[in-house]
């Protein structure tokens, strides 16, 4: 680095060397920092350029580089105030589209709330339910609702979402369905043992009184006294 001087620095510099140009500018202005190469060159500007925010200090200021990806200007590190053209401002953030919920205000790209819309309230959490079915499981989803009463320029796409869902759990139980035809099974399967012994019952009928027509005697006749 070249030796420092006070006299023959560009207006606005109190103190320049001629390998980093300005070092200190004078109060009110602010330097900023450019690469050249390896050289790091100041220079004092009464206002920070795009990119930049200007950072008051009592030693000196500084023009400090925006960090958001995409910002224009910037009112500190991580916080931008205008986004290159074509993007949306957000927070601070700059986005391609509006995040969910939220739309440009009044034809800028700077994106708002909706608070325009009028909203309900949120009605009760519905049944616990799968597949559109109450039973026959243990962990499903239930869902609330509310209605739109008042959206901007009758644009109900700009309002916040009007449906939430989320996970529940019940005690599993069977559905009426598989205990009816559990039950109906059941009562097949009744009537069938049913049938099997009383089929039993008149095989067994039968074969006692064969045997008995078996077993029995004919009675003898008596002989006819001899002539």
């Amino acid at each position: 680095v070249s030796t420092e001087l006070s006299q023959g620095c560009a207006r606005g510099c109190d103190l320049c060397s001629e390998f980093n140009g300005c070092l200190r500018c004078s109060p009110k202005l602010f330097i900023l920092l450019e690469r050249n190469d390896i050289r790091q060159i100041g220079i004092c500007l009464p206002s920070c350029p795009l990119g930049y925010f200007g950072l008051r200090n009592t030693d000196m200021n500084k023009c400090i580089k925006c960090k958001i990806e995409n910002c224009e200007s910037c009112f500190s590190r991580n916080f931008c105030t205008k986004c290159k053209e074509g993007l949306y401002l957000h927070k601070g953030r700059c986005y391609v589209t509006c995040p969910e919920g939220y739309a440009a205000a009044n034809g800028t790209m700077e994106c708002s709330s909706p608070a325009q819309c009028e909203m309900s309230e949120w009605g009760p959490w519905g049944p616990c339910s799968k597949k559109r079915k109450l039973c026959g499981f243990k962990k499903g989803n239930e869902e609330r609702t509310r209605r739109i009463l008042q959206a901007p320029s009758g644009d109900v796409s700009l309002c916040p979402a009007t449906t939430e869902v989320r996970r529940c759990t019940v005690q599993k139980s069977q559905c009426p369905e598989g205990k009816r035809k559990k039950k109906e099974e059941q009562g097949k399967q009744d009537n069938g043992n049913r049938n099997r012994k009383d089929t039993k019952d008149t095989k067994s009928g039968t074969r006692k009184r064969k045997n008995k027509q078996r077993g029995a005697t004919v009675p003898a006749t008596p002989a006819s006294p001899a002539q």
